[in-house]
């Protein structure tokens, strides 16, 4: 699969070229595993942004999918939004992720 155009840091140029497909492409790409959890974390941030028309900081998505979030860290081993948001086809996030 070819992958739509990408900015210097991976995000997707046009937000509107995502798919589910096109996300888990993007990650294998860039030799990034997604489980399954990862995966679910990520369609919840599309809905989280669908609902309220911005990308959550970490604090309020922790509270939105009600996990710790310090278990959130543990899991995506790095600050959770960034590729949370990339691979979501979301926009990037801004201020302390």
């Amino acid at each position: 699969m070819s992958l739509p155009a990408r900015d210097g840091d991976g995000y997707l140029q046009r937000m509107d070229d995502w798919t589910p497909e096109i996300g888990r492409a993007m990650a294998e790409a860039d030799g990034y595993e997604l489980t399954e959890q990862k995966w679910e974390q990520i369609l919840k941030a599309r809905e989280y942004v669908e609902d309220f028309g911005t990308v959550p900081p970490v604090r309020k998505f922790s509270k939105f999918i009600d996990m710790d979030q310090k278990e959130l860290f543990d899991i995506w081993m790095t600050g959770p939004m960034k590729p949370i948001t990339k691979y979501g086809g979301l926009p990037k996030p801004t201020g302390c992720v």
